[in-house]
């Protein structure tokens, strides 16, 4: 097995919970109306704009035009962002931590606004731990464009051949592996500490 100098974790389900969805649990009480606002509206592609580095403003004010009717929910997602990553995911922000204290090479690679990273940041501290991140939103460009991965390497000289991302979705990792760098889709602490114990990481 390689030897693994950097240490990159994707941050949304891998460090952080982060379900939309909690967003609007006071506001919707219907569970499938909740799901539709979050499909039509608030979209999962309306999301992948913010983290490609739109605005939240320009983003609302399209959505407004659009769906004048949900006004008043739409307004709701930036200011109630927060409610959306509501714990650690059990386990992994430890790991990290300890991987740094015990003098490993660890940065973050996220698919993130630019607005919401700072609230994240000052909700859970532990992510100012690692060297650095690149945030989507802050470079216009989202995983798994392969150009993201590039930037991150460069940006923090990092080798590819023994750079090992985590990350929980499949096609972020298989983009990471293409590129040259080791990869593990992340489902569970348990899970992560077993497949890094077979890089040798503990």
């Amino acid at each position: 097995m390689s030897r693994i100098s950097h240490i990159v974790f994707d941050i949304g389900n891998v460090l952080l919970r982060w379900d939309p969805e909690l967003i609007y649990i006071d506001r919707i009480a219907d569970h499938e109306e909740r799901r539709w606002f979050l499909k039509e509206v608030c979209s999962p592609q309306w999301n992948i704009e913010r983290d490609l580095g739109g605005s939240f403003a320009d983003g609302e004010a399209e959505l407004i035009r659009r769906h004048p009717d949900h006004e008043d929910n739409i307004r709701a997602y930036f200011p109630d962002w927060h409610k959306s990553i509501p714990n650690a995911v059990p386990g992994v922000a430890q790991l990290m931590v300890d991987f740094i204290r015990a003098g490993h090479d660890v940065t973050m690679l996220t698919n993130f606004s630019a607005e919401t990273f700072p609230v994240a940041v000052g909700k859970y501290p532990f992510l100012r731990e690692p060297r650095g991140v690149t945030v989507s939103g802050e470079v216009g460009m989202v995983k798994p464009d392969p150009e993201i991965y590039r930037l991150h390497e460069s940006r923090f000289a990092l080798e590819n051949a023994a750079t090992l991302f985590i990350d929980d979705s499949a096609a972020n990792i298989e983009a990471a592996r293409r590129h040259g760098w080791h990869g593990i889709v992340f489902s569970s602490a348990e899970q992560l500490k077993a497949e890094l114990a077979v890089f040798g990481l503990h």
